[in-house]
C-alpha cells in the first residue's frame, strides 16, 4: 500500500489489487514452495508424528463449537472485501484503500456486532503505526524537497544506470535494497524510505521504453525481503520469541532462502515479467 501511494502521488498511476496478484502470485507459490524445502532440510521436525495429534485436532475443532453470528458476519464482510478488490477497475472504480478502510469501518457499526472499539484498541500496535507514519513522511519530504531526485542522481552515476539495460537496473536495485533491508526493523518503513528514491531513479535513467510502474512494484517484492536477520521484521521476532529457535539458526536458512528469492527474481524479469510487461 505504501508502495502503490507513492506511485500514484508521482507517476500519477495506479495498480489494481489483481494486477499485483497476477504479477506477485507465480513468484509467491515459488517462493513458498522453495521455503518448505529449505526449512524441512536444513531444520528437519524432532519427531515425525505427535502420538494422539489428529485426535486432539478434531477435539480442539468440537470444542470450538458451530460458528458464532459474530463470526459468520466476518466472513461475508472478508468474501465481500476479496470480490472488491479483485473487481477493481472492471466492475467499479472503488479502489483498495477505501473499500478496506469502509470493511473496518463497517465492523463497528452498532448493530454489526463484529468488535468494538474498546477491544479493538487494546490490541493495536500504536508504535507500530506510528512508526509508519513517520516512514511515509520521511519518503513524502524527500519527494517534495527533491532529495530523492537528489540521491537517485548520485545512485545512477555511481552504480552506472545511466544507460544500463532494464535487467541490469532491476539487478542492481534488487541487490542494493537486499542489502539495506539488514539495516531495517519492517519492510514498510524500508518501504517508505526507499521507493521513493527507486521512482526518483527510474526516472532518472535514459533506457528507452523502461516501465517505471511496473519496476517499482516488482522493486517492492523485494523490499520484502527480510529473510536474513531475526530484527529485520516484526513477524521474525514474533517467531523468536517462541524459544524455538536460535538467532543463528534463522541467519542460516533465510541466507538460503534469500538467495532463491534473488535467483528466482532474476529468472522471472527475464521470462514471466518480461512478457507481461513489466520491465
Amino acid at each position: 500500500m505504501v508502495a502503490i501511494g507513492f506511485i500514484e502521488k508521482t507517476l500519477h498511476n495506479s495498480i489494481t489489487w489483481l494486477e499485483w496478484f497476477i504479477a506477485a502470485a507465480p513468484f509467491g507459490i515459488l517462493t513458498t514452495t522453495a521455503l518448505y524445502f529449505v526449512m524441512t532440510t536444513m531444520m528437519p521436525p524432532e519427531v515425525k508424528e505427535i502420538p494422539g495429534g489428529r485426535e486432539q485436532i478434531h477435539k480442539s475443532l468440537a470444542d470450538l463449537g458451530p460458528m458464532k453470528a459474530s463470526e459468520m458476519k466476518l466472513l461475508a464482510i472478508s468474501l465481500t472485501l476479496l470480490l472488491l478488490w479483485t473487481t477493481e477497475g472492471t466492475l467499479h472504480n472503488f479502489d483498495t484503500s477505501s473499500t478496506t478502510l469502509a470493511a473496518v469501518a463497517l465492523m463497528f457499526l452498532p448493530g454489526i456486532g463484529i468488535m468494538t472499539w474498546k477491544d479493538a484498541q487494546s490490541r493495536i500496535p500504536w508504535g507500530t503505526i506510528v512508526l509508519f507514519g513517520i516512514g511515509i513522511s520521511v519518503g513524502t519530504a524527500l519527494l517534495q524537497t527533491k532529495g530523492a531526485s537528489w540521491l537517485s542522481d548520485l545512485a545512477v552515476v555511481q552504480f552506472g544506470l545511466k544507460n544500463a539495460t532494464a535487467l541490469f537496473i532491476l539487478g542492481a536495485l534488487t541487490l542494493f535494497l537486499t542489502l539495506i533491508h539488514l539495516g531495517f526493523a519492517s519492510a514498510t518503513a524500508l518501504a517508505s524510505a526507499m521507493i521513493p528514491i527507486v521512482i526518483a531513479v527510474l526516472q532518472s535513467v535514459a533506457t528507452p521504453g523502461i516501465n517505471i510502474v511496473g519496476m517499482t512494484m516488482l522493486l517492492q517484492f523485494v523490499v520484502s525481503f527480510g529473510f536474513i536477520l531475526v530484527v529485520n521484521a516484526p513477524q521474525n521476532m514474533v517467531a523468536y520469541g517462541t524459544e524455538t529457535f536460535e538467532a543463528k539458526d534463522f541467519v542460516r536458512a533465510g541466507l538460503v532462502l534469500t538467495l532463491i528469492a534473488l535467483a528466482l527474481v532474476m529468472l522471472f524479469d527475464v521470462t514471466y515479467w518480461r512478457w507481461r510487461g513489466y520491465i
